[in-house]
């Protein structure tokens, strides 16, 4: 993680920032006109000096909303108001983070990652397991960069995605003639990731007389070209990635007991988008920093698009948030993505929807109240679950503590009661 070194008065000013960087793991420490490394990250005022054009981001003092990456020798810029917080932090940590750091702010991730960083320590074969679209290649990636391998090269392939005639040669090479068409020599992927990171993504797919030959290349440390009569030894570190449970593949017959427990040295598990929210922004900002860089005004997501982000299943996980964070650039011109531009993969959306309660509509049957009787009961249930507690109810809801407060503010204005309600620290 970057060291972040914030100027005295970038940390008088914007304190709960501050504290927000070291909440989400980056070494921050008071900036005391120290040499700047390469690896150091700064926070400024407007006016103030800069330490490093490149590596520093200028703080407006302000309210008015604004985002600028760096570029062509100017730092980057950053100016929010207290209602635009949720999405400034989430642009100052984008800014600040790099280009190899993953983005995560849900405590569930931040432990991910920070028990990925203890594993790349270590050269020992990982698998990752999960559900498609959340991440798996990114945290590989973390994997091998944090690294002592970070120099070599980092291979990834699709088990599922390669000819499965071919994927015996695709792997450990071949010699010349050894098939039909083999006109030359290939090295094989083990061999072209010599001395870094061989990713196998979708281990699950790969068929059972491969799987045996994997299995000695991970034990011995070598492979046999196809063709060839003499091993090639290997200095690779491998990461597997599955989407399937392979203790059920393996009780299933469909996967080499043996071979899973090669694999499985040091197991790691990354978790749904819907399990963890806070993520969202943290991945919504740095997606919109991605894909609008070449924009003059980058636009800053608006309170009720923030809602309607989080209030949804995510069934198609980062890659179909990523989806949504593009249509919502095309369809948003200007420097507001409103709640308009926000539209889900239909499909997913259709899939996931959650059945409504089913309530009596006592003077008005229209559908417009069942809707909103439905609403209002399922927030009484789950602020009674969750003891009283804003927080936690508009976690469990999927929506965030604002939207909340002004439903039970609707609730309480036609005759409705509910608890007092609590404050929130960073809010």
């Amino acid at each position: 993680m970057r060291s972040i070194l914030p100027s005295a008065e970038s940390a008088r000013v914007n304190p709960v920032l501050i504290s927000w960087m070291r909440g989400l793991g980056f070494d921050v420490r008071p900036y005391a006109g120290e040499r700047p490394r390469p690896t150091d990250a700064f926070i400024v005022m407007e006016e103030e000096g800069l330490p490093a054009p490149r590596n520093t981001l200028v703080l407006g003092r302000g309210q008015d909303r604004e985002v600028r990456l760096a570029r062509e020798g100017a730092p980057a810029r950053l100016s929010y108001g207290r209602d635009d917080m949720i999405f400034g932090h989430a642009f100052a940590a984008a800014l600040l983070r790099g280009e190899e750091a993953p983005a995560a702010a849900d405590p569930q991730s931040l432990a991910l990652y920070a028990l990925a960083e203890r594993v790349a320590a270590s050269d020992i074969t990982v698998l990752v397991n999960g559900p498609t679209g959340t991440g798996k290649e990114v945290l590989a990636r973390y994997i091998h960069n944090r690294s002592d391998r970070r120099d070599g090269p980092f291979v990834a392939i699709n088990c599922a995605a390669l000819p499965e005639t071919m994927l015996e040669a695709l792997l450990f090479g071949h010699t010349k003639g050894a098939f039909t068409g083999a006109a030359g020599a290939s090295e094989g992927f083990f061999r072209a990731a010599n001395g870094g990171t061989l990713l196998l993504d979708e281990i699950a797919e790969l068929p059972l007389p491969l799987q045996a030959k994997l299995l000695r290349a991970l034990q011995e440390r070598e492979v046999v070209p196809l063709g060839a009569t003499a091993p090639e030894p290997i200095d690779v570190r491998v990461i597997a990635c599955a989407n399937r449970d392979l203790g059920r593949e393996v009780g299933a017959g469909r996967f080499r007991a043996d071979l899973y427990y090669r694999l499985s040295v040091f197991p790691l598990t990354t978790i749904a988008l819907a399990d963890r929210r806070q993520d969202v922004a943290a991945l919504a900002a740095t997606m919109i920093l991605r894909h609008a860089a070449g924009r003059s005004v980058i636009p800053w997501p608006s309170l009720a698009a923030l809602d309607a982000l989080l209030a949804h299943d995510w069934p198609g996980n980062v890659r179909e948030l990523e989806n949504v964070i593009q249509r919502a650039l095309l369809l948003a011109p200007g420097d507001r993505i409103e709640v308009e531009h926000i539209i889900f993969d239909r499909a997913g959306a259709m899939a996931f929807a959650p059945a409504a309660p089913v309530v009596e509509a006592q003077e008005d049957p229209t559908l417009g109240n069942i809707v909103k009787l439905s609403e209002y009961q399922a927030i009484r249930d789950t602020l009674a679950l969750c003891g009283g507690s804003r927080a936690e109810t508009a976690r469990r809801l999927g929506i965030s503590e604002r939207t909340l407060r002004y439903r039970l503010a609707r609730i309480r204005s036609e005759g409705g009661s509910v608890a007092a309600p609590s404050r929130s620290a960073w809010a």
